[in-house]
């Protein structure tokens, strides 16, 4: 993974190029940690080898696994960051990839291995948002409730 801050701020926006064979939930949360990020929007484009969607089954209240074992096209990755249990960053990304013939599939991205490159272009918001666990589906949602317009410290 290689970086470049674009612009220092009040938005800091990064660019963040993935190369064959890195996981882009994994290299990002990893990013989002270094750089300390608590609330920041990102979109992606490239390629993958292969790929986990999920779709989320409200009555089971878990994700169905969607394996995508061919190269794709990404099409499309937008995502976001919050802080999550334990005050650490959590990406919740959707992925739209398009198959050779043209067909496309998309979901929740859970894991995906780039090939050859992914170009994600992410901006840090200037103030945090915060993550739930909501009771009736089990995910952890964005809580507006713990939106502050006071810039963090």
């Amino acid at each position: 993974m290689k970086t470049k801050l674009l612009n220092r701020g009040p938005e800091r926006t990064y660019a963040v190029v993935l190369e064959t064979g890195e996981d882009p939930i994994e290299c990002l949360t990893r990013f989002a940690r270094n750089e300390k990020l608590d609330c920041a929007r990102f979109t992606a484009i490239g390629a993958f080898a292969s790929a986990l969607l999920g779709f989320f089954d409200l009555q089971k209240r878990d994700y169905e696994h969607i394996a995508i074992e061919q190269q794709t096209e990404v099409l499309s990755i937008v995502g976001d960051i919050a802080l999550g249990a334990g005050g650490q960053p959590q990406l919740h990304a959707h992925a739209v990839l398009g198959r050779r013939d043209g067909s496309a599939c998309g979901g929740h991205l859970i894991r995906a291995s780039v090939r050859p490159t992914l170009e994600v272009m992410l901006v840090e918001a200037p103030s945090y948002l915060r993550r739930r666990t909501d009771a009736a589906t089990g995910l952890a949602l964005i809580d507006l409730s713990s939106w502050s317009l006071t810039p963090r410290p």
